[in-house]
C-alpha cells in the first residue's frame, strides 16, 4: 500500500526529503534577482531536462518558497515500497482549507 501523501512547510524536511532522493532544487529558466516561485522546481537526475533546469541554491529556493506562501506536498513510498518523487507545490492556505 503506498504511503500517503504528507504536507510541510519545514524547511529542513523538504531538504532531506530531496537529497535522499538525490534531488536539488533549480529554476527553469534562468537565474535572476526576482525569482519567481512559480518557477520553482525539484532537479531528479533520472527525470532532467537539460536545457530547461538551472540549479539554484537551497537558500534562494527557500526564500521563493516562503514569499509565495507555498506549502510541499510529497509521498515517502510508492505501493511497492521504492522510495516515491512525488510533489506538489500547493497554497499554505489550501492545507488549512483541506483541515476543515
Amino acid at each position: 500500500m503506498p504511503d500517503k501523501v504528507r504536507y510541510t512547510v519545514d524547511h529542513g524536511e523538504i531538504r532531506r526529503w530531496v537529497e535522499r532522493r538525490g534531488g536539488r532544487p533549480a529554476t527553469i529558466g534562468g537565474v535572476s534577482r526576482r525569482r519567481r516561485a512559480s518557477s520553482l522546481r525539484i532537479d531528479f537526475p533520472e527525470y532532467r531536462i537539460k536545457a530547461a533546469l538551472k540549479p539554484i541554491t537551497w537558500d534562494e529556493f527557500f526564500h521563493a518558497f516562503d514569499a509565495a506562501h507555498w506549502g510541499f506536498m510529497y509521498q515517502e513510498e510508492t505501493g511497492p515500497g521504492q522510495l516515491s518523487r512525488f510533489y506538489r507545490f500547493v497554497r499554505r492556505d489550501h492545507e488549512a482549507a483541506a483541515a476543515r
